[in-house]
């Protein structure tokens, strides 16, 4: 089986985006960019998981990326929350 050349494009694509927001996370100058940067990293890695279950055939990972996200909307309204000061 050939690897499709699309996903090396993404994959590059991935990692330049994934450094840039590894970079925001570490050095944000405050802690709501710091959220924002950790949120964007687990929409990369949802959007990575949908794309290995298409390109592999196998519908777990679309599984995984569901309960991922979900688990970032619940982790990002929390620290929304603790923010904002209601927690």
């Amino acid at each position: 089986m050939t690897q499709m050349p699309e996903l090396y494009y993404f994959a590059a694509i991935y990692v330049a985006l994934a450094l840039i927001l590894i970079f925001r996370l570490v050095k944000g100058p405050s802690v709501v960019d710091r959220a924002v940067a950790a949120d964007s990293m687990e929409i990369l890695t949802d959007v990575a998981l949908v794309l290995v279950a298409l390109a592999s055939g196998r519908g777990i990972f679309l599984d995984i990326a569901v309960v991922t996200a979900m688990l970032g909307f619940v982790g990002v309204v929390l620290v929304a929350r603790y923010l904002e000061g209601a927690l």
